[in-house]
């Protein structure tokens, strides 16, 4: 069946459905043009003033042919005849079956591996421009061409009508040239390119909207992988855990040949975990470095400290305070222990007591109720009135050698315990550190036999017993000070101010509570380590607060009873080290809101610097008090509850007043 103008219907048909092989289409309509132009010479040939867009459909294009083309045109009439009986193929074999489906397996997988494949169809394009269709296998234009003129051409391999004549051939290979041109720029790049033809890249008509982060749920996700492309991880992570380790980036990883590529390190990260991963080749090789400074992986070395301490740098708070003897404790330890000054809490708490209360257990209690449950105390111990307790951040302990501790009676009789010295040393990294608490001689004119207590103290204390000394060639038998790199003092030194009470009275009158530069004049102890004859090597901070001693219980006056003590700084806390600029004083002041006992508690913020270590040293593993440290909890959760009752029946409660 044919169109007003004289062309079969199913013409149209056969370019839209060979765009998949467009090239060829083009190759072969070239040469039909380039025929068409011999035979035609100068006789109906067809122009076209504007060449038709991409966009133009093929019915628009080919609408309607000039006259002249109808004129010579000779139309045969067509009897339409049944289509043929489809011709019987034999069936195939297993193994022609098999061979059929490796075949394009394999032609599949080459597709694949070419980079510059853009198609399926590729190969077939290629097979066909390269060898002309054989019988049985048609092109896809050709078998659209049979399957249109079943009904319209008496037989499949009669040719068309227009064949017939020169010019309508001519003209209809110029058209088609045209329309094969106009289609090629869809192609990109050369049409031919290698032989194989590339489409044109499919842009978006908008820009696409912004995508989120959490376009899917994290469950979905690999549970103990990280995805290289997982944008959100970072954010992911700071939320879940609080911050990022450094230790997980990829360059550092790789940098420090941890693992081999990308895969290796995806497999071995953990979303729930910011541990170092750790190649088996690594844990099963040998290195006589092993537990020194330089190994890798050393538990004391270098890159652990780093990984806790960036700047290497420790916050210690050290306190000290007389009680004297006082059964009742402070109701609230927050402003002792949690002054609001600094922003942050301290890595390590020392807090030694003086004439401590009777039941020391309840006072280790208050203390882990009032830290809560990031500290645990990691050793405590006693010489009769004297206590000593160490606490530390949870995650810290397992860089903590063995506690060691030893005491000092500076009493004529030993049995009475009331003045003496008691030390606690452990090494933390590769930093030795030594706590004393001290209760020297009282009285005003006593100063020779403070010194004395103190040479006794510097030479009786047996530390370090196990532990080895991190710099023995500085130390000193004679010195216990000298055998550690990091020493901090502190306790009830009585020393007093050489001046009477008016005059004492008259400065704290006149000046400011911050500005005690006159009553320090007077100091005895400040003059007796400007001599170097006591506390030699060590340092104080800056005091600005007003003298620790003497009050009267429960109010903020100095003594009023009979005896007029005069206000004295007998409550101290100084501090040496074996390197220069190791310890930074933050903070030196008292606690006045505490006044269960004649004297203020005083405290001392530091920053140390602690060097890594050797594995070689014993150390604690991990051993806490943990039965004190569940009572002090439990104690700090029933406290808050019960508050929080307190304050909702205050809110329920209401008074009615009648007028």
């Amino acid at each position: 069946m044919s169109t007003p103008n004289g062309f079969p219907q199913h013409s149209g048909a056969c370019v839209t459905q060979s765009m998949e092989g467009g090239a060829v289409q083009d190759l072969h309509a070239k040469k039909a043009g380039k025929a068409a132009k011999k035979e035609a010479g100068g006789n109906g040939v067809l122009t076209f003033e504007d060449p038709p867009s991409v966009g133009t459909s093929l019915n628009e294009t080919l609408k309607f042919l000039p006259d002249e083309l109808k004129a010579n045109m000779k139309i045969k009439s067509i009897t339409p005849r049944p289509p043929r009986k489809p011709r019987l193929e034999r069936a195939a074999s297993l193994d022609e079956k098999s061979w059929r489906r490796w075949r394009r397996f394999r032609t599949s997988q080459e597709s694949l591996t070419d980079p510059n494949e853009t198609s399926s169809s590729n190969g077939s394009l290629q097979e066909a421009s390269l060898s002309p269709p054989v019988r049985g296998r048609a092109s896809p234009c050709h078998q659209c061409c049979q399957q249109n003129s079943l009904h319209s051409s008496p037989d499949a391999s009669e040719t068309s009508p227009v064949g017939k004549s020169k010019g309508g051939s001519a003209e209809l290979g110029k058209r088609a040239s045209e329309i094969s041109s106009a289609f090629g720029g869809l192609l990109r790049g050369k049409a031919f390119a290698g032989g194989k033809p590339r489409l044109s890249q499919i842009m978006p008509a908008r820009p696409l909207p912004p995508m989120e982060l959490n376009v899917a749920s994290h469950t979905l996700r690999t549970a103990n992988k990280i995805d290289s492309d997982y944008m959100d991880y970072r954010h992911y992570s700071q939320h879940k855990f609080g911050r990022v380790s450094s230790s997980l980036s990829d360059s550092r990883l790789h940098g420090n040949g941890m693992v081999y590529d990308n895969c290796s390190t995806d497999s071995m990260k953990s979303t729930f975990s910011l541990l170092t991963p750790i190649r088996s080749k690594d844990v099963r090789s040998r290195s006589y470095l092993e537990g020194s400074l330089l190994a890798n992986g050393a538990l004391l070395g270098a890159e652990e400290l780093s990984k806790y301490f960036p700047d290497r740098n420790i916050g210690i708070f050290v306190a000290t305070w007389n009680m004297q003897g006082q059964k009742e404790l402070p109701v609230n330890l927050d402003d002792f222990l949690l002054p609001t000054d600094p922003d942050y809490a301290q890595d390590m708490y020392v807090i030694g007591v003086q004439e401590g209360c009777p039941d020391r257990r309840e006072w280790e209690i208050r203390l882990q109720e009032t830290l809560g449950p990031h500290y645990v105390m990691l050793y405590s111990a006693a010489h009769g009135v004297l206590y000593m307790s160490v606490f530390i951040r949870r995650d810290l302990i397992w860089f903590c050698s063995e506690v060691e501790y030893a005491t000092v009676t500076t009493r004529i009789v030993s049995q009475i315990k009331t003045k003496g010295a008691l030390g606690i040393c452990f090494t933390f990294f590769g930093t030795s550190f030594l706590f004393i608490t001290s209760h020297f001689t009282s009285g005003d004119s006593k100063v020779n036999e403070r010194k004395l207590d103190y040479n006794k103290t510097i030479q009786a204390l047996t530390l370090p017993k196990n532990v080895p000394d991190t710099n023995p060639y500085r130390s000193s038998s004679s010195d216990v000070t000298t055998r550690f790199d990091e020493v901090f003092w502190f306790g009830d030194f009585n020393f007093r101010l050489n001046k009477d009470r008016e005059t004492v009275d008259s400065i704290l009158n006149q000046k400011p509570e911050t500005d005690v530069s006159k009553l320090l004049a007077y100091d005895q102890l400040t003059s007796e380590m400007s001599r170097g004859s006591i506390f030699k090597g060590f340092q104080e901070a800056d005091i600005h607060f007003r003298p620790s001693y003497k009050f009267d219980i429960g109010k903020d006056t100095y003594d009023t009873t009979s005896k007029q003590r005069t206000p004295s700084y007998t409550d101290r806390v100084v501090y040496r080290s074996r390197y220069r600029d190791d310890i930074h004083a933050v903070k030196y002041s008292s606690c006045p809101v505490i006044k269960t006992s004649d004297h203020r508690p005083v405290f001392a913020l530091f920053r140390v610097k602690v060097r890594p270590g050797r594995d070689n040293i014993p150390l604690a593993a991990g051993q806490f008090d943990r039965e004190l440290y569940l009572i002090g909890i439990k104690r700090r959760i029933t406290r808050e509850l019960q508050k929080r009752q307190e304050q909702k029946d205050q809110k329920s409660s209401s008074i009615c007043s009648i007028s």
